[in-house]
């Protein structure tokens, strides 16, 4: 089926499926691993993102370990803990609040844009989470460049995962995403999308 958009894109129509229309997120995945070369592919990717100021809070903590997948499946929702259990790689994904040290390094052109958050803890963790939320989004997209297949989950203690793998208070879990190639059954029906005329207001 041709899509009216695809032709008005700049991106393919076999990308855009790859990336969007074909992407779903995956409860069951087969027992192919997931390489940290393939991770690392998709962060030299994804890196590139745009962000406020460049900021780059996101820090990935890769779970491969049947121990480690342990300690967090104690803190999941039931729903999330087997299938978290049986993915080939789960990461972790955090984010650091004390990102505004790296801006002098990281956003040159504007000397204190580490001054507009020294001293300001609620308006780093705002500026964290929203920013991380969005490398978050080019992590998943990129995972689906890869070939591979994300299930992103919000339904864990975020205070219990926090004091199990970042006692010292650096970090700050953000979200979960269970990586691999899907399963013949892994995936459900795509639930309707709002179209276009019912999100927009043109003033």
């Amino acid at each position: 089926m041709t899509h009216t958009t695809t032709r008005r894109l700049a991106l393919d129509g076999t990308a855009q499926d790859l990336l969007f229309r074909q992407a779903h997120t995956v409860d069951r995945f087969t027992g192919e691993p997931v390489t940290d070369e393939t991770v690392r592919a998709v962060h030299d990717l994804v890196r590139n993102g745009p962000t406020a100021f460049n900021q780059q809070p996101l820090r990935l903590w890769l779970l491969r370990s049947p121990e480690s997948r342990e300690r967090l499946a104690r803190h999941l929702t039931r729903g999330n803990r087997e299938k978290t259990l049986r993915a080939p790689l789960t990461a972790l994904l955090a984010v650091d609040t004390d990102f505004h040290l790296r801006l002098p390094e990281q956003f040159p052109q504007f000397p204190g844009a580490s001054d507009l958050f020294t001293g300001e803890r609620g308006k780093r963790e705002r500026s964290a989470r929203f920013n991380g939320a969005l490398q978050a989004a080019y992590f998943i997209i990129g995972i689906r460049a890869a070939g591979l297949a994300a299930g992103p989950m919000s339904g864990f203690d975020e205070d219990g995962v926090d004091r199990e793998f970042f006692p010292d208070g650096a970090l700050s879990a953000l979200l979960l995403v269970n990586i691999g190639r899907p399963a013949p059954d892994g995936t459900r029906a795509r639930g309707p999308r709002l179209g276009y005329d019912e999100i927009r207001t043109t003033l």
